[in-house]
């Protein structure tokens, strides 16, 4: 329901309450629901890959949708959430990891939206998914370094990575192609908060999106650490710059990768970073009024920070 529209239906009710002399307090006082005020992420816990729900006043985004092994938890995931519609499903790349309950997620939800980085794969699984794009007349798009998406409420979505030049040398790295390298790379905005979403990206990434950004609109209140916690990503020199409080991982429990890597670990201590972790911690909920923030876990955690500087 709209801000508009629940204004409306409270003073229709108010009206009639007060005609037969009934309370309207409770009007008054009645509390909005959760889609009208505020932006929710969760980075949920789908095994070793990453799915993360992002909640504003007006839309329903997800990012990334997790392995093709770990659809059913993918869609338990969805139906808790209560998830049926989804405005826009941003794929941050085309690994299995992140691409692989795309079919779920058209199965199950209404998507009006798609949007990835438009480097293509060979693989049966990313095949599928632009099949079924096409076969839904669903709109999609690729986002470039500098894109910014309107999440509504005033939600952003600011794109630093991947640059149309990166894409056209297809993630090359010793003469390999590199899938994570062109992995999307978004600032989420809201108010003062601001969170770092990674994708997969690497340090070579990493290093690009410094040389490109002053560190000032880099700082952000909170990182989804890139490529799951992997010794390839968050760089000593990206976390300063970050300046961020905490970490949350998306990885699997005993996964084979050894993710979150101790060297990884021992980066966000020294930052003095708070680390928390879908394989030992479960579904990572942040709730955000646009100037404070708390960050929850299903295992029970909990830290609230005050504004933000």
């Amino acid at each position: 329901m709209g801000k508009a529209l629940g204004a409306v239906l409270i003073s229709v009710l108010a009206a009639i309450f007060a005609a037969f002399g009934l309370p309207t307090d409770w009007l008054e006082s009645a509390p909005p629901t959760p889609m009208e005020t505020g932006v929710t992420v969760k980075v949920l816990a789908i095994g070793q890959g990453d799915a993360i729900l992002i909640r504003t006043p007006e839309q329903t985004i997800l990012v990334d949708t997790g392995d093709t092994s770990e659809t059913d938890r993918l869609r338990a995931a969805i139906k808790k959430e209560s998830v049926r519609r989804v405005d826009k499903l941003i794929i941050t790349h085309p690994h299995r990891d992140h691409i692989g309950g795309a079919e779920t997620v058209f199965r199950t939800c209404d998507v009006k939206e798609v949007f990835d980085n438009g480097q293509p794969t060979s693989t049966n699984v990313y095949r599928e998914y632009l099949r079924t794009i096409q076969r839904k007349g669903i709109p999609s798009r690729t986002l470039r370094d500098g894109d910014v998406l309107d999440l509504g409420g005033g939600a952003l979505l600011r794109v630093m990575s991947p640059t149309q030049e990166m894409v056209d040398e297809r993630g090359m790295q010793n003469g390999k192609v590199n899938l994570n390298l062109n992995s999307l790379v978004a600032k989420l905005e809201y108010g003062d908060f601001s969170m770092m979403l990674t994708g997969d990206a690497e340090a070579l990434t990493e290093m690009g999106i410094l040389n490109r950004y002053a560190p000032e609109l880099l700082r952000c209140r909170l990182l989804k650490s890139g490529h799951h916690g992997s010794k390839t990503a968050s760089g000593s020199k990206f976390l300063q710059a970050l300046d961020a409080d905490a970490a949350l991982i998306s990885c699997g429990e005993d996964n084979e990768y050894h993710c979150p890597h101790p060297s990884v670990l021992t980066r966000y201590e020294k930052q003095e970073m708070d680390v928390f972790r879908t394989d030992r911690d479960g579904t990572i909920t942040v709730r955000t009024d646009g100037k404070t923030y708390s960050i929850e876990t299903e295992r029970g955690e909990k830290a609230d920070a005050g504004a933000n500087p």
